[in-house]
């Protein structure tokens, strides 16, 4: 399926749980003293305290996991998981990112 029916779901399944969290979430980036918009949108951020970014692909990418880190750095937040559906078993699709 496509990361977008993922990434419904999975909100579907916070909501249930009544975890606070939103769907693509615009990120600005500050450059020069101004916040400039840079089609930066984070897939779920969770309670103000961890990212989500979903991914449903073949292979993972080094640029996958670097995506979660700018976002850890731009948000401030500390914690955030890729999480590719693409797998056999979903435990060897995630990754975690720490800042």
């Amino acid at each position: 399926m496509l990361e977008s029916v993922y990434e419904t779901c999975l909100a579907h399944e916070l909501t249930k749980r009544r975890i606070p969290s939103r769907r693509q979430v615009k990120i600005p980036v500050i450059y020069d003293g101004i916040r400039l918009e840079a089609g930066l949108r984070i897939d779920l951020p969770v309670d103000n305290k961890l990212i989500l970014e979903i991914k449903a692909v073949e292979g993972m990418n080094r640029i996958y996991k670097a995506q979660v880190l700018t976002y850890l750095k731009l948000t401030e937040l500390r914690l955030g998981l890729l999480i590719n559906f693409n797998v056999a078993l979903i435990k060897s699709g995630i990754e975690r990112g720490i800042l």
